[in-house]
């Protein structure tokens, strides 16, 4: 196989495993708590980056990379595993873990706002889909309806804060990486403030005891792998394989996401649940295109 086409085979693995993280996250947290189990988890995904992607040169990393980008990836993981790991039930992990994923949404807004990205008009409907999928996907049964959403949301406003919160950091992350980062690499360094971090406050805070099984242990493993080897895939991919591809691929994540996370935790997902991620994936896609399609109009300019 030629190495672009196994590279973005890599790729695609990478987008596979991410999207099996919220279920994964879940079940570690109903065994060994929302805190621990987090920490856990990045504890274990931080030994298999060191292994696979190695430590970074921190001397050789811009000084604004090294403070803004770990600063960044440790706040948006912080509230992605801890929003899953406070859900109250098994859906509500599934629809937090859909809020999250309004962040390709929000980067390419973010992307528009401070690095001068082009778009044309696709970019507002792309919006208003987005966040009406999400809508869908918080109304319950009855698909588009605000005040079972908002009665959704009151049940639990710290897992959804803590998703939409998270959504809007990633966004930021990687409109911000992308300007000062000039080619390195942190993410070993970031898995491993983020597993001191919660380490730190499940010390500090507590948290309760941890509940060790074979399968709790099955899925620490699993999602520890995802997590790890789903970076390291994911930087082949982009590195040298179709990044056009990949780019296109990722947005169908929260789709792939909820279907795992159903058959993992066994729970059923209504048409208007389905509805809504098919709403949130086409918004994100129209934003995509809306970027595309004015850098292809951009006038060529001479030198």
């Amino acid at each position: 196989m030629p190495r672009q086409q196994s590279a973005t085979l890599i790729g695609l693995v990478a987008i596979v495993l991410w999207s099996s993280i919220v279920g994964l996250i879940r079940r570690v947290s109903e065994g060994l708590g929302a805190t621990g189990g987090a920490a856990m988890i990045y504890t274990l995904a931080t030994v298999l980056l060191l292994a696979t992607v190695g430590f970074p040169r921190l001397r050789a990393m811009p000084r604004a990379y090294l403070y803004w980008g770990s600063a960044l990836f440790v706040s948006y993981e912080l509230c992605l595993a801890l929003s899953i790991g406070y859900a109250n039930t098994g859906r509500q992990a599934i629809e937090v873990g859909m809020v999250n994923y309004l962040w390709p949404t929000f980067t390419m807004l973010a992307a528009m706002a401070f690095n001068g990205q082009r778009a044309s008009a696709l970019v507002l409907p792309g919006l208003l889909i987005s966040l009406a999928g999400i809508a869908c996907v918080l109304g319950g049964e009855q698909g588009l309806d605000p005040a079972g959403m908002l009665a959704n949301v009151r049940d639990n406003p710290l897992s959804y804060g803590l998703a939409f919160a998270g959504a809007l950091i990633w966004a930021a992350y990687c409109t911000v990486t992308a300007r000062i980062a000039k080619g390195s690499n942190g993410i070993a360094l970031f898995f491993l403030l983020t597993a001191l971090a919660l380490w730190t406050k499940y010390l500090l805070l507590g948290g309760p005891a941890m509940q060790w099984s074979w399968p709790t242990g099955l899925h620490l493993v699993l999602a520890a792998g995802a997590m790890g080897f789903g970076y390291a895939a994911w930087n082949v991919g982009i590195l040298h394989g179709n990044v056009t591809l990949l780019a296109g691929a990722s947005y169908f994540t929260p789709v792939l996401s909820a279907a795992l996370a159903a058959v993992l935790l066994g729970v059923p997902l209504t048409a208007a649940f389905w509805s809504g991620a098919a709403l949130v994936c086409g918004g994100a896609m129209l934003c995509w295109l809306a970027t595309r399609a004015a850098t292809r109009q951009r006038p060529a300019v001479r030198d």
